[in-house]
């Protein structure tokens, strides 16, 4: 798991677990977007969400925030493509200079706005989780 979890994340996790039974990877909180992202393991997906959504939607109800659940993938190619679901992604290229670990992804120009998402949501939530959990400075759709 991340260093990074503070109290609020980790009393977050604890109410996803009692309520799911599902293991936690990691909980962003994002106040810009007033969300918590959880990532789960991938086995862990049904009884995350629950029957029709039930469990996200007690979560939401319960956080007073919008809550989405993303499948944890051990390699950062697989993860990118679950962080872009639904999006074409024809090239990814990983540079390392001065430190820093920069992701280069390569879409369609007709599902840019997609990947990028309403406010820059979608890209937002792929830099935060790949920042944590692969250690990428900077993602760029390109």
């Amino acid at each position: 798991m991340p260093a990074r979890l503070g109290p609020e994340e980790l009393r977050y996790i604890a109410l996803f677990q009692d309520i799911t039974g599902a293991t936690v990877m990691d909980c962003i909180i994002d106040e810009e977007f007033d969300r918590v992202i959880y990532v789960v393991k991938a086995e862990d997906m049904g009884k995350a969400i629950g029957k029709r959504g039930s469990n996200a939607r007690k979560l939401a109800e319960l956080l007073k925030k919008n809550v989405e659940i993303i499948e944890y993938a051990e390699s950062l190619e697989d993860m990118v493509k679950t962080l872009f679901k639904g999006v074409n992604i024809t090239r990814m290229n990983l540079i390392e200079k001065n430190d820093k670990k920069i992701l280069y992804i390569n879409v369609p120009m007709e599902q840019k706005g997609r990947a990028i998402g309403r406010n820059g949501k979608n890209i937002k939530k792929a830099r935060m989780i790949l920042a944590r959990l692969f250690d990428i400075d900077h993602v760029a759709l390109s």
